[in-house]
C-alpha cells in the first residue's frame, strides 16, 4: 500500500479528519505506518482518543479500500493529496486542508486565479441573472469560477462561466459519483471539460447537514475571494463568507432590494465590511495581480509597439467603435450595434488586455 492509498483509506474512517491525520503523520512518519499501528500506539498520540484509535486500528473491518480504488479507476477520476503539485496551493494554507481530493476533470495553473460565487438555493430572477453575468465576465477574462454545484446561485455561476468558454470548478457535498441536485446531471457532465468536479468525500457518500459546511470550507479555502450574490440571513453562503474571512480572503457582497429577504444576508455582510460588488470590475480591482505580464499581451509602453492581438468578434467591433477621444458607453453601444450586455463584457475584456482604458464617468479611450 502506498501513501496515497493509505490516505484514501484514512479519509474513509469515521472520526478521522485532516487535523488528526496531520498529528498522526507527525507521530508515525507516513500514512501507511498509521494504518499498521496498534490501538495502544495510536492512543499515545496527543488528540487521539479511544474511539478514534479503535476506528483506525480496525479500519479493514469498516473500509473496503479495494472497492474504493476500483471505483476511482472505473469512474475516471484522480486523487490528489498535499504531496501532489496539482493540489490547490491556497487550500494548503487553511487550518484543515482535505486529506484527499477526488477530481473529475483537470486542475491547472489557471486555478490559482479563482474566485468563488455563492448564494442561496431559493433565488430571485435578479439573483440568478447577476450570478450568471458576474461568472461570465470573470471567466471570459481568465478567472476560474468556483461554486458548490447547488441549485440556485451556484448553478447560475457555473452556467455563466461555461457560457463564456471559461473554467469553472464545482465543489461537491457528496461522493463524486452522485449528482445533487438531480436536475444538474447535464451541468455536471459539462463541467469536467472546462474545469473539474471535486470533493473530499468517498464514493456514494450522500449529502447531509454536515457535508455542506465541510464542502463550503473548500469553496472558501481554494479561492482568492468569495462573492455572495444573494442570500437570506440563514443561508449557507454566509457560512462560506465567514470561512473566507477566517482564511484572510476578501469577501464581496452584491446589494439587492431592501424589502427582499433574499438580500438581507448580503446587506448584513456589507454592514460588517464586505466589499460592495456591482460588477466584475469591483472584484478585479482587488486582484490586479491576477494579470501579471506573463498572462496578458504586453502593453504599448512595454514594447514600444502595439501588440498584435487576435480579438473575439465583439471585442473587435467595440474596439473599432472607440477612438483616442473619450467615448461614453451609450455611444459605443450605438456605434458597435451590439446589445448593452455584450458591449459591457467586450469592454471588460479589452480593458484587461490593456487595449483600452476606462476613465471616470464610464468613458473609454484606446490605449496609446
Amino acid at each position: 500500500m502506498d501513501s496515497k492509498e493509505a490516505l484514501v483509506a484514512l479519509n474513509m474512517v469515521d472520526n478521522v479528519g485532516p487535523v488528526r491525520v496531520r498529528q498522526l503523520i507527525e507521530a508515525f512518519g507516513n500514512a501507511p505506518a498509521i494504518l499498521k499501528a496498534s490501538r495502544d500506539q495510536l492512543r499515545r498520540v496527543q488528540g487521539i482518543g479511544e474511539e478514534t484509535a479503535s476506528a483506525i486500528a480496525g479500519w479493514e473491518n469498516a473500509v473496503d479500500l479495494s472497492a474504493e480504488l476500483r471505483n476511482i479507476s472505473d469512474y475516471g477520476c484522480t486523487i490528489l493529496t498535499q504531496a501532489d503539485a496539482a493540489y490547490p496551493p491556497l487550500l494548503r494554507q487553511i487550518y484543515d486542508p482535505p486529506i484527499v481530493l477526488y477530481v473529475k476533470g483537470q486542475l491547472t495553473e489557471k486555478e490559482r486565479h479563482a474566485v468563488a460565487i455563492v448564494g442561496s438555493r431559493r433565488t430571485t430572477h435578479y439573483g440568478v441573472e447577476t450570478a450568471r453575468k458576474l461568472a461570465y465576465q470573470l471567466a471570459y477574462i481568465g478567472v476560474t469560477v468556483v461554486s458548490g454545484g447547488a441549485r440556485g446561485i451556484d448553478t447560475a455561476a457555473h452556467q455563466g462561466a461555461l457560457a463564456a468558454k471559461g473554467r469553472t470548478i464545482a465543489v461537491l457535498g457528496t461522493g463524486i459519483n452522485l449528482v445533487f441536485p438531480a436536475e444538474n446531471v447535464a451541468l455536471f457532465e459539462r463541467i469536467p471539460a472546462q474545469g473539474a468536479l471535486i470533493t473530499q468525500f468517498p464514493f456514494n457518500r450522500q449529502a447531509d447537514r454536515q457535508s455542506f459546511p465541510i464542502r463550503n470550507r473548500i469553496v472558501a479555502g481554494r479561492t482568492l475571494g468569495t462573492v455572495v450574490v444573494e442570500a437570506n440571513l440563514n443561508s449557507g453562503a454566509l457560512i462560506t463568507a465567514g470561512m473566507a474571512v477566517d482564511n484572510g480572503r476578501q469577501v464581496f457582497a452584491v446589494p439587492g432590494r431592501i424589502d427582499s429577504a433574499q438580500s438581507k444576508g448580503c446587506h448584513e455582510l456589507l454592514k460588517k465590511g464586505a466589499k460592495l460588488c456591482e460588477g466584475a470590475e469591483d472584484i478585479l480591482s482587488e486582484f490586479e495581480y491576477l494579470f501579471p505580464a506573463t498572462n496578458r499581451p504586453p502593453a504599448p509602453n512595454e514594447t514600444g509597439a502595439l501588440p498584435d492581438l487576435s480579438l473575439p468578434a465583439n471585442e473587435q467591433k467595440v474596439l473599432e467603435a472607440l477612438t483616442n477621444e473619450e467615448t461614453s458607453i451609450d455611444e459605443i453601444i450605438r456605434r458597435a450595434a451590439l446589445p448593452a450586455s455584450a458591449v459591457s463584457v467586450a469592454l471588460l475584456g479589452l480593458e484587461m488586455k490593456r487595449v483600452i482604458k476606462q476613465l471616470p464617468g464610464k468613458l473609454f479611450v484606446k490605449n496609446g
